[in-house]
């Protein structure tokens, strides 16, 4: 009886500390940040532009699908948003751009971080790379 009121405990106190922990929109728009910077300098190199800055807005979250990645408790994050990035001659806003982001919860709980995949063969295990957000 005391077993099944504590497992009961545990239960309940892991779903609480699960719904604290969720990725909110400031999070979310921190990381697609961190994600379009990576890209931003890649673009800025193959095809000689040159970025002044972006404004992200509108984040919808669509989904957000707790997992385990290197046995640290992770979401992956999908929804859309609104881009526009501003070049030193002209403006382009994309509407509704969809995202898919992998955002981790370190193990004292106090932050988070961005993970990005290395592309790979599909027969060897994901390579992550870690960025802090906060």
């Amino acid at each position: 009886m005391v077993r099944f009121f504590l497992i009961g405990i545990l239960v309940l106190l892991t779903a609480c500390n699960s719904i604290a922990l969720l990725p909110t929109y400031e999070l979310v728009e921190k990381a697609i940040t961190i994600q379009l910077e990576q890209s931003k300098q890649e673009l800025q190199q193959k095809l000689d532009l040159d970025f002044q800055n972006f404004d992200i807005k509108r984040i919808a979250i669509t989904q957000q699908q707790p997992l385990t990645i290197e046995n640290l408790p992770a979401y992956r994050v999908q929804g859309s948003y609104d881009l526009t990035a501003k070049l030193s001659k002209k403006q382009i806003t994309q509407l509704h751009k969809p995202f898919e982001i992998y955002l981790q919860i370190q193990q004292e709980g106090k932050s988070w971080h961005l993970l990005l995949p290395e592309k790979t063969d599909n027969n060897t295990p994901s390579i992550w790379h870690s960025y802090l957000i906060l």
